[in-house]
């Protein structure tokens, strides 16, 4: 009795605007593979694991501490063994990133800067992060060119 009473008194607050509506999770990366679509909030890509990239940046001042699913991750988690990935950010400013780069030790979905997840105004919700500090490698024009951020959808292709 007490639950159905509940339930109807939550009905009517959803009615009446009292009472606000459960919110689905919000898509921060769409992947595009091979005709399929594939959307990730932030709990599903945490859930493919995180790693943390303690580095320097050319934007940021002093040493960062980045948390986020390592490329190579997404990659396996998707399946993809050739290509390149087209990163491209909610401007649609476009990237094309190896799947080469996608390796062990290598470059991050950055959901976190120093603890705090990255609103859009801060870089976020995911900027691919290189552990430039790890290898001079990483420290080029090029590899900087691949370090989009404000990115929002991947789509591999041939």
């Amino acid at each position: 009795m007490f639950k159905r009473l509940f339930s109807c008194i939550t009905a009517l607050g959803l009615v009446i605007g009292l009472v606000p509506p459960v919110q689905a999770a919000e898509t921060i990366l769409t992947l595009t593979s091979n005709g399929e679509i594939q959307t990730f909030d932030r709990a599903a890509l945490e859930a493919l694991g995180t790693e943390t990239v303690e580095t320097t940046t050319i934007w940021t001042e002093g040493l960062q501490t980045f948390v986020g699913v390592s490329l190579a991750r997404l990659v396996q988690e998707i399946g993809v063994k050739e290509g390149k990935l087209l990163a491209t950010a909610i401007n649609d400013y476009t990237v094309e990133i190896p799947l080469s780069d996608a390796v062990e030790a290598g470059p991050i979905l950055a959901l976190k800067l120093n603890g705090a997840e990255m609103s859009v105004r801060d870089k976020g919700p995911l900027w691919v992060i290189y552990p430039y500090d790890a290898n001079a490698d990483y420290r080029t024009e090029v590899i900087y060119s691949r370090s989009i951020w404000q990115l929002d959808r991947i789509e591999v292709v041939q």
